[in-house]
């Protein structure tokens, strides 16, 4: 029993000395360290931080408090989605009519702005495309298209889920009887 003790003790004596040797050999100051140039560090690609839910075309921020005392028809799209496309020549019409009614369209896609600003080239729309930074699923959307429409305090008043045929004269009325 004695001996196994003994031996025990020893081998705890051992390792302990054995790993304190290593921290302090480990742990040396770097006084006779040899100088070197210092090696340049190669300039990072430097990503634009995204600061915004939504952005223009140029990178810069855009925010729907930038469109306050303004009606926003803010409608959710996207380059390969059917419906959002078939819809666009009504909005464009739409957008003409509600101009004088105090209303500014923002058309938000998540996809890349280089491919938002190709559709815009290749297809022609006169609208304030804008890329938007969050998910779809903070916004409840869960298929596209989907229409907000915010009245001139900025509070959301009405959604439409779905394309639409938004050049009718019942949605023009809907729509300048917002408040």
């Amino acid at each position: 029993m004695y001996l196994r003790i003994n031996y025990f003790s020893t081998t705890i004596k051992y390792l302990t000395y054995s790993l304190l040797c290593l921290v302090f050999l480990n742990c040396k100051d770097n006084k006779d360290a040899k100088t070197t140039t210092p090696v340049k560090a190669q300039p990072l690609v430097q990503e634009k931080a995204v600061t915004s839910l939504y952005e223009d075309l140029e990178g810069n921020a855009v925010s729907l408090k930038d469109y306050k005392g303004k009606r926003i028809l803010m409608n959710y799209w996207a380059t390969w989605c059917r419906p959002c496309i078939e819809e666009m020549p009504d909005l464009l019409e739409l957008q003409s009519i509600l101009e004088k009614e105090n209303y500014v369209f923002l058309l938000a896609s998540d996809q890349s702005v280089e491919k938002i600003k190709k559709f815009r080239l290749d297809r022609g729309f006169d609208f304030k495309f804008i890329k938007y930074n969050g998910s779809y699923p903070e916004k409840d959307i869960s298929a596209l298209p989907v229409t907000l429409i915010y009245n001139e305090v900025g509070e959301q008043v009405a959604r439409f889920d779905g394309g639409m045929s938004w050049n009718t004269q019942e949605m023009v009325e809907r729509l300048t009887n917002i408040n």
